[in-house]
């Protein structure tokens, strides 16, 4: 959600996307906690109290938004440098060349970094279940965890994932590796590219002695469970109260005791 200043009235729009239309009836059932970066409503600063939180939706609040403020140098060269102009093309195989550049990477770490932040605030060692979405934060999972430790995360990578000669090419690839390892559960769209994730990471920690089995995988103390075909449908439409403790269970059933439900 959006806040934006109409003829002087604090006014709100619902931005079209895809991701929001899928996942706002979960937030909604499940009357949780949505932390996304604050700024691109005119009103967005005016309508959040002094630590970035408002009630949502603003006809009907059932759950709340937490803001992230960043600088306007942040999401240049977080979101339009390393994450757009770096991952982006790279993932895709696109045919341009992707650019890495130090000060992108400096400004995605931060940024994760500072996302990391703002949700352990939130949590603690308090069990809750945290679904982070895209590619925008790959490192963002093992942050989470270090802060986190009884925290559940799962992540969607909504973008493809290349075979590991391609990814081979970006100078922090086993940062990146490192901090999607830092999961429980890890989504994409096809089991084509959780295949090339697997194989990315089984060459690029070889000498880790990396365990693969099926797709399940284990490379130190780290776990990750792998899935595919978890598309914004079916998260939208599935991951409703009784639906999502079954997932749950599918998957593992501990991560659903940890959660504490049945």
């Amino acid at each position: 959600y959006m806040h934006v200043w109409r003829d002087g009235s604090l006014g709100w729009i619902r931005p079209a996307s895809g991701l929001v239309v899928a996942l706002d009836p979960v937030m909604r059932s499940s009357r949780g906690l949505w932390v996304a970066h604050g700024g691109g409503g005119s009103a967005d600063i005016a309508a959040s109290d002094e630590r970035g939180f408002v009630d949502v939706p603003p006809d009907e609040p059932s759950y709340r938004l937490k803001r992230v403020w960043l600088t306007e140098e942040q999401e240049e060269n977080y979101y339009y440098g390393f994450a757009n102009s770096g991952l982006w093309p790279l993932c895709h195989v696109a045919y341009r060349t992707p650019v890495f550049r130090e000060e992108h990477w400096r400004a995605y770490q931060e940024v994760n970094e500072k996302f990391a932040e703002s949700i352990a605030e939130e949590i603690g060692n308090e069990r809750a279940f945290v679904f982070i979405q895209d590619y925008h934060f790959a490192l963002l999972p093992r942050m989470l965890r270090q802060r986190c430790p009884h925290a559940v995360i799962a992540h969607f990578w909504h973008i493809p994932w290349p075979n590991p000669e391609v990814f081979r090419i970006c100078p922090w690839k086993q940062d990146i590796l490192r901090g999607m390892l830092g999961n429980d559960i890890l989504g994409f769209h096809i089991r084509y590219y959780g295949d090339n994730f697997i194989a990315t990471v089984d060459r690029g920690f070889a000498h880790d002695g990396t365990i693969r089995e099926k797709y399940n995988m284990v490379t130190g103390n780290a776990e990750v469970r792998i899935t595919a075909g978890y598309t914004q449908n079916v998260i939208g439409f599935g991951w409703t109260n009784g639906t999502f403790l079954v997932l749950l269970h599918q998957l593992s059933p501990e991560w659903a005791a940890r959660l504490g439900r049945p």
